[in-house]
């Protein structure tokens, strides 16, 4: 008797993939570009203010892009998609080696946001759920892991590279190891859909054993699609597309402000970058914890719930006057960040479907980069004139309850129906 061994599906090496490339979003993540700000300021006497407006500006800038680039993807596919970004994004990188003016930098900043942290980051999003229905959660969580390694590992080469070799080497090293890993592995490796090499989502051998994207009780029919146009009719579209913005925004507020925020507790900023640490740390096995929650419970309940808990983290931030209540809020908040990750790349998939999904995210990423690009302001403006923070977060605490509110009311939309009604 034969012993037929069987296969790996080949989605969980485009898994790996799609974390591959979410960690070569890293050179263009804030994570990553923060190492050389004070390099550039001593270095050219440039003004901290005059570098972080150009920063805002291209953030922005690549955010009102992601909408073209998501179309790119959807008409080029996810492989020649990847190629080209991962040659541009190495010129990106050559090109902040040789930065010597300001307007260079600002150049800089605009392409290393739009291909790293923006274009990087939506291709490894729309991938996965190309190969992955069913077990879109937990696949979509282990490709989540990269761009927290990314996290984790690109501020210490960075500055271990500049300290040894300077800011020139260190732009070049992400040069080349986009030109010698990541693009090779795209042009070898990377197929669009499993359907493109004879296989469907998840792996099944028939359709009957799909389940049909927003309703993970049930098994239907694979090809369920919207158009951006036809999900836009939806209220869950707009409704979950404000969520979007809410953490971003304050999160990334928090972020930049920690050492100031445990500075006013009294602590210095080497604790600071550790709670930043406990909070990339948490999110290694929330990733996991969340990839299995969304493919059991509907992922607008999911978000609803996550929301309340980074309001709790935010509450945390507030009243917390100790180490411990603020390593707390580390833990809290990672876990929160994690499951807002997860719950992300799966909703808009479940929603709306494969065939469009990156015009769709593409949108919608737009909206989290915006919110990224605007966090710090509210901050830096309330404490220069509270002189505290206090007041802020106690404002801003209404918009993740308000996004949970929109999350539970959020279901998935139903095609017919809601085609029937327009």
């Amino acid at each position: 008797m034969v012993n037929k061994e069987k296969k790996i599906y080949y989605g969980w090496y485009i898994v790996g993939l799609g974390a591959l490339i979410y960690f070569f979003s890293g050179p263009g993540q804030t994570y990553s570009v923060s190492v050389f700000i004070d390099y550039y300021i001593e270095k050219f006497g440039w003004s901290r203010t005059v570098i972080s407006s150009f920063y805002s500006i291209a953030t922005l800038i690549s955010g009102f892009s992601l909408p073209f680039i998501g179309n790119l993807i959807d008409s080029k596919g996810h492989r020649k998609s990847t190629i080209a970004v991962s040659i541009l994004f190495s010129i990106t990188c050559l090109w902040m080696s040789m930065i010597s003016a300001s307007w260079m930098i600002l150049i800089g900043f605009i392409f290393i946001r739009l291909f790293g942290q923006g274009s990087m980051t939506l291709i490894s999003s729309v991938l996965i759920p190309q190969w992955f229905i069913k077990k879109r959660g937990r696949a979509l969580s282990i490709m989540s892991l990269g761009g927290v390694l990314g996290a984790a590992a690109i501020p210490p080469i960075n500055s271990f590279l500049i300290e040894s070799r300077g800011l020139t080497f260190a732009w070049m090293f992400w040069a080349a190891a986009l030109i010698f890993i990541m693009l090779p592995a795209a042009i070898l490796f990377i197929r669009n859909r499993p359907e493109d090499i004879g296989l469907l989502p998840d792996g099944v051998e028939s359709v009957e054993n799909v389940a049909e994207p927003g309703d993970i009780q049930t098994q239907d029919k694979i090809d369920f699609s919207w158009t951006l146009e036809e999900a836009k009719t939806t209220r869950a579209f707009w409704f979950m597309l404000f969520c979007m913005g809410v953490p971003s925004l304050i999160n990334t507020g928090i972020t930049f402000h920690m050492i100031s925020i445990v500075g006013e507790k009294g602590y210095d900023p080497l604790f600071g970058a550790y709670v930043l640490s406990i909070t990339a740390l948490s999110q290694i096995p929330s990733n996991f914890l969340a990839g299995f929650v969304v493919e059991k419970v509907r992922v607008n309940i999911v978000k609803g719930i996550n929301y309340i808990v980074f309001g709790l983290a935010m509450v945390l931030m507030v009243f917390a006057q100790g180490k411990i209540p603020l390593i707390i809020y580390g833990v809290v908040m990672g876990v929160s960040v994690a499951f807002d990750a997860v719950s992300t790349n799966v909703l808009w998939s479940d929603y709306y479907g494969r065939e469009h999904l990156g015009k769709i995210r593409g949108l919608t990423m737009t909206v989290m980069v915006i919110g990224s690009a605007l966090g710090p302001l509210p901050f830096g403006a309330a404490f220069d004139y509270f002189q505290s923070y206090t007041q802020i977060l106690l404002i801003l605490l209404i918009l993740p309850l308000l996004a949970s509110w929109a999350s539970f009311v959020s279901p998935a939309p139903d095609y017919n129906e809601e085609m029937d009604k327009s």
